[in-house]
């Protein structure tokens, strides 16, 4: 449930970002109070229900005995490799990917959306610094959706494969606690004072090898 709000939160930043850009004098109207607490529970409350998909299907398997799942946490495609009804198990995982697509699909084309329309009006703007401030604006959302989706990509990719459990464990850690604790960190290097500590920061590190 997490790991979905994340994702469609990306999505509606990417949104916001849209509206700031492209329709700036409108942005107060459109992105009002509450329009944003809306969106925010609109989000949690469409992954409630889908959290529920994982669980409604596991009901239904079966295990042997003492079974071990190779991973770091339950990912549902791992626990479906382990399990003895292969029936259910064959219909879960098309349930499986058809959500995870529609889940992964639909936020992707609207952040796709919304950037390339970001980039047509930063084009038109006569100013370069009008330019830069408006690519710091998107720049961070951009490397924490690169970073989200390719990490989350990368799980799902590796449970269909022949990977190793390993890998796909490396991955799953990586979008489920590396990738949230590097957010902050990202979004704050628009903080001039953020980048001006870690300048001085780089510089001490190469006078002291």
């Amino acid at each position: 449930a997490f790991v979905g709000m994340d994702n469609l939160l990306l999505t509606i930043i990417a949104y916001d970002r849209f509206v700031a850009i492209c329709y700036p004098l409108k942005y107060v109207t459109i992105m009002n109070p509450d329009t944003c607490v809306s969106l925010v529970l609109m989000s949690l409350f469409v992954m409630l229900l889908v959290s529920l998909l994982p669980i409604l299907i596991r009901k239904h398997l079966t295990f042997s005995k003492d079974t071990e799942i190779p991973h770091c946490i339950c990912e549902l495609a791992q626990v479906l490799k382990v399990a003895r009804s292969d029936a259910i198990a064959n219909v879960s995982v098309i349930v499986l990917y058809v959500s995870t697509a529609l889940l992964g699909v639909c936020p992707v084309t609207g952040i796709l959306f919304s950037s390339s329309q970001i980039i047509a009006s930063l084009m038109k703007m006569p100013y370069t610094e009008s330019k830069f401030k408006a690519f710091s604006t998107c720049g961070s959302h951009l490397c924490v959706v690169s970073l989200f989706y390719g990490t989350d990509l990368g799980v799902y990719l590796s449970s269909v494969g022949t990977h190793s459990p390993p890998d796909s464990s490396v991955a799953s850690v990586m979008y489920t606690i590396v990738t949230p604790i590097l957010n902050p960190f990202i979004y704050s290097l628009r903080n001039k004072d953020v980048i001006g500590a870690l300048g001085r920061l780089l510089k001490r590190a190469a006078s002291h090898p």
